[in-house]
């Protein structure tokens, strides 16, 4: 194999790599004898047929097989010899492939930058944290309070109101027809709910338990059954009770039916949930300030070809918001190109980050254990309060959600060894300011990111993606990439 260095700009390396003919004809006649011991011809025992009818018939095939062998061979090696680090699948290109003459082909990559890490204990900090207001507390006890209301009979004589719940029967009907689905019994409704086609509800106010009285009423243009969209409707209804909410006391005793030992056990839960919003927003501040100050601190070439996928993936989240009306107020108004170009600044800049905490991973051997996944697995069933079990069995029959859980997680490990590293400072701030995340120099991209790309959290506030560390974290080699080029 001979190698010759075509291209050396930059991070871009190109390569001209030659094949010698006698080395592939000796890899095509060994390939050719494994498959003669293999193949059953008419007339002969497996292994025994003639080498002139089993290259007659195999050899297309086994050219091709072979070719694309020692091609991916040989630019793995080349990678070796040369201490390549591809940021991508390299491109690969056979330039001369004819039967008895050597093969030629051009390998062109990308590769990763050189990165030298600095001191991490040079950073200073804010960690951001902030009391729980005792009114908050008592609005969340409220709110749990009201979810358990009881409702009772109204006794006295008297119409209904917004707010009652009216048990009503009724019967629709369209120009005298009735339609299906029209038509309920004992059904109670909350007046003032708009659970109902608009109008409807309004129209049972005022009147009493045992009145029967028509309401008529228009189905919305968009209604989702089409036979009824845009249509006018009757209902004879008769309202057979009813009934008021009645006030949960908040005491002992309902903080008990809710799972708690008592009132005081119920706010002290309910102050740590609210605490672990607020640490959880505070790590998310920190972490962005982190990543503002590596940004500001670190100077590198960045692969072109990262940072194009990167784009792309972030234009496609655009383009798919925009096609189902889900983009802000605010991007309806601007103008597409300078939104777009602004993503072109967030992915360079994700792209830089992922890179570098990639290198931070690789020079400390970071690694991720068992006890890290599953961490990663109750973080996430955090988000669902009452269906964590739902989430955990979810991911112990899914092995694919669980591999989505690794590159965040890698880079949240990274996170907290460059933290753990830096200097931090306490300070106590106001709920506002703490979810107040418009007061960074990075503004502009945690707005924007997060109107494109909330996949990327829930919170979306995290500016980076895991993207680049999934690329770097692995060897890149030129595996599966001359199929294509042999075919």
């Amino acid at each position: 194999m001979k190698v010759k260095e075509e291209k050396s700009t930059g991070l871009v390396k190109k390569y001209l790599i030659t094949i010698d003919s006698a080395d592939f004809a000796a890899a095509v006649d060994k390939k050719l004898t494994q498959v003669a011991q293999d193949i059953k011809m008419p007339g002969f025992r497996a292994g025994h047929a003639p080498k002139a009818m089993i290259e007659q018939k195999y050899r297309p095939s086994v050219l091709g097989e072979v070719l694309d062998d020692m091609v991916r061979n040989a630019a793995n090696e080349v990678i070796a010899q040369n201490n390549l680090r591809p940021a991508t699948t390299p491109d690969i290109k056979i330039e001369k492939f004819e039967d008895g003459k050597d093969i030629e082909f051009t390998m062109e990559t990308e590769v990763i930058p050189e990165i030298k890490l600095g001191d991490f204990s040079k950073i200073s900090l804010k960690k951001y944290t902030a009391k729980v207001p005792s009114e908050e507390i008592e609005k969340a006890v409220k709110y749990m309070a009201e979810s358990r209301r009881n409702t009772a009979k109204v006794e006295k004589d008297r119409a209904a109101q917004k707010g009652d719940i009216a048990v009503i029967d009724f019967v629709g009907s369209i120009d005298g027809v009735e339609f299906n689905g029209g038509k309920g019994n004992n059904y109670p409704l909350e007046l003032g709910s708009n659970s109902f086609i608009p109008g409807y509800e309004d129209q049972l106010i005022g009147h009493k338990a045992g009145e029967t009285f028509n309401v008529k009423t228009t189905f919305p243009a968009e209604y989702h059954a089409k036979e009824l969209a845009g249509k006018e409707a009757l209902f004879v209804t008769t309202i057979k009770e009813l009934r008021e909410f009645v006030p949960t006391e908040i005491n002992d005793e309902f903080a008990k039916a809710v799972g708690a030992k008592d009132l005081a056990d119920l706010k002290a839960q309910i102050e740590s949930h609210i605490a672990s919003n607020y640490s959880t927003t505070s790590r998310i501040k920190l972490k962005r300030d982190l990543l503002d100050a590596l940004d500001k601190e670190y100077k590198f070439e960045i692969p072109q070809k990262l940072v194009d996928a990167e784009y792309q993936m972030i234009e496609k989240q655009y383009q798919a918001a925009k096609a189902n009306n889900r983009l802000d107020e605010a991007d309806k108004n601007r103008d597409e190109k300078d939104i777009l170009a602004e993503y072109k600044d967030i992915a360079l800049r994700r792209v830089k980050l992922g890179l570098l905490l990639s290198e931070v991973g690789n020079v400390n051997k970071i690694t991720l254990s068992a006890d890290d996944i599953n961490k990663a697995i109750i973080n996430e069933a955090k988000k669902y309060p009452g269906q964590e079990k739902q989430v955990f069995e979810y991911y112990a029959r899914n092995k694919e959600a669980v591999e989505s859980l690794r590159a965040p997680a890698y880079e949240d490990k990274i996170i907290d060894f460059i933290l753990g590293q830096a200097k931090l400072t306490d300070t106590e701030i106001s709920v506002a300011e703490l979810y107040d995340f418009d007061q960074s120099n990075t503004a502009s991209e945690t707005k924007s990111a997060a109107k494109t790309a909330k996949s990327e959290s829930k919170t979306a506030k995290s500016e980076t993606k895991t993207t680049a560390v999934k690329a770097t974290t692995k060897k890149a080699t030129a595996k599966k990439t001359t199929k294509k080029s042999a075919a």
